[in-house]
């Protein structure tokens, strides 16, 4: 009488990948590229999916539009799905304007190389020790073609077909504006009825798109979504304060809270670019900064006196983290360094650790700019100027 057994073999289930993307190392958190390589090795690896960054623009606003081009492109290159606003330039010039990814000698598949003869001896230069293999189906462990993070040429602009095959949406201030006036009171968490078609759009796009975490898609892909200029005059913005009344307005606070509680319940990633130097209240940007995961601001040495100082004359500007992630785990990353600066090239964009040079004249050496003292003899123990040996 055969008796019947619970043991089961375990068989280890079969995750599939999301098109550029890459679990963290510290955290286990899916992250995706910035589009900046040297960028993601400052934060960890990437931007973690679910999670809202905000950088804080540059006073004329050149590098940011930089940072939202390279994370734009990366999208498309990865193959994911992209999401435009801005009230300030139109979306779809920055779609038309974003680079080209620079692209990398990679190997020929042995189904693309040319076949040889059959009497071109083929068989003679087969290693004996490799005849039971010969059979065998020929497996790749990983994609030549998947990629986390690429490299962008800024002088080049990406193909139009390329462009144009991918999942590309663009908000304009005229298409919130419509929405707003067809639905006026259907969003009442902000009071800005601009900040209330934006978060409506972005919760309709997540629905529809299925990029929701509680629904079963068997093809996952990840929404990124740029928000650029966001709390300028053009939204409605007033500085924090309202136009009538002058009292403080939370509509910003409020629209940055409801989009992060969006974001952590859909795989999405949104990057908001946001003028905080229009802000004149510390308390405002302060609390600004703290509904969101990561804070970068961008100092531009542009129209100020580090532009003509010879010791950063080899930037472009510094990068300050104001705050990173703490997702999964007691304390936040740390890179090795704070001190960071940017550089803008004809080329590309890179985050650089900030070295300053050297302190010393170039026709004065080292020892007669700084002398080492002599030592004068002292009274006591010992004689002339000996160390006292206890």
């Amino acid at each position: 009488m055969a008796t019947s057994t619970s043991f089961q073999k375990r068989v280890k289930a079969k995750v599939r990948q999301i098109p550029g993307t890459k679990p963290s190392l510290y955290n286990n958190q899916l992250l995706i590229s910035t589009g900046i390589p040297s960028l993601d090795t400052v934060l960890g690896g990437g931007v973690a999916v679910g999670t809202l960054l905000l950088v804080e623009e540059d006073l004329y606003g050149t590098y940011t539009q930089v940072m939202v081009k390279y994370f734009a492109a990366e999208a498309v290159t990865s193959g994911q799905s992209l999401c435009v606003v801005s009230a300030d330039v139109d979306p779809n010039k920055i779609v038309q304007e974003l680079p080209a990814p620079v692209v990398d000698d990679v190997p020929t598949s042995q189904a693309q190389q040319p076949q040889l003869s059959k009497g071109s001896g083929d068989a003679d230069e087969k290693l004996a020790i490799a005849w039971r293999y010969q059979h065998q189906p020929k497996v790749q462990s990983a994609p030549v073609t998947s990629r986390f993070g690429h490299y962008y040429d800024l002088t080049k602009i990406m193909d139009e077909s390329k462009i144009s095959s991918a999942q590309i949406q663009c908000l304009s201030y005229k298409d919130l504006r419509i929405l707003e006036e067809t639905k006026p009171n259907s969003c009442t968490s902000t009071t800005n009825p601009c900040y209330a078609s934006l978060l409506q759009r972005i919760q309709k796009q997540i629905s529809e798109g299925n990029y929701g975490t509680a629904v079963k898609n068997d093809h996952r892909n990840v929404l990124r979504i740029v928000v650029q200029g966001l709390g300028s005059g053009m939204w409605g913005e007033n500085g924090g304060a309202h136009y009538r009344t002058e009292e403080r307005d939370a509509s910003l606070h409020r629209l940055l809270l409801a989009l992060r509680a969006t974001l952590r319940t859909a795989f999405a990633v949104c990057l908001i670019t946001v003028p905080m130097y229009l802000f004149q209240d510390p308390a405002f940007v302060w609390r600004a900064e703290r509904l969101c995961d990561t804070v970068l601001r961008l100092e531009s040495f542009a129209g100020s006196d580090k532009e003509k100082n010879p010791a950063f004359r080899d930037y472009s500007g510094l990068l300050h983290l104001v705050q990173l992630p703490c997702l999964n785990e007691l304390l936040p990353h740390m890179p090795d360094t704070l001190d960071l600066a940017f550089r803008l090239r004809r080329k590309k964009f890179t985050i650089e650790k900030l070295h300053m040079p050297p302190e010393l004249s170039e026709t004065v050496s080292r020892d007669q700019e700084d002398p080492v003292p002599s030592l004068r003899p002292t009274a006591g123990c010992g004689t002339g100027s000996s160390k006292l040996d206890f």
